[in-house]
């Protein structure tokens, strides 16, 4: 499995979510809603959910196991600093 696109969008308002990101495997799958979000030991993911009918959010995609979620996190977050660098970045640098 191979992630072949990242896209990051920026919550614009205050809060613990920073972003909603999209991933692409193989290019041949896409999984939306992806969140970034800050917590106390710092940013982490959290893959795609609804409430369900007792109240609990369950998620509607999620790897199978700890190492592909590390693997992703890694790629998601690493992509997440890119864009907010560049965001950073005064508009008349250049190289």
């Amino acid at each position: 499995m191979n992630i072949t696109d990242v896209r990051v969008r920026k919550v614009a308002k205050e809060g613990k979510m920073k972003a909603v990101v999209s991933i692409t495997i193989d290019d041949e799958f896409v999984v939306h809603d992806i969140k970034v979000i800050e917590g106390e030991k710092g940013l982490f993911i959290a893959m795609p959910s609804r409430k369900a009918a007792d109240g609990e959010y369950r998620d509607i995609a999620h790897p199978i196991n700890s190492t592909t979620r590390d693997r992703i996190q890694t790629i998601i977050l690493d992509k997440y600093q890119e864009v907010m660098e560049a965001e950073d970045a005064p508009a008349d640098a250049v190289e």
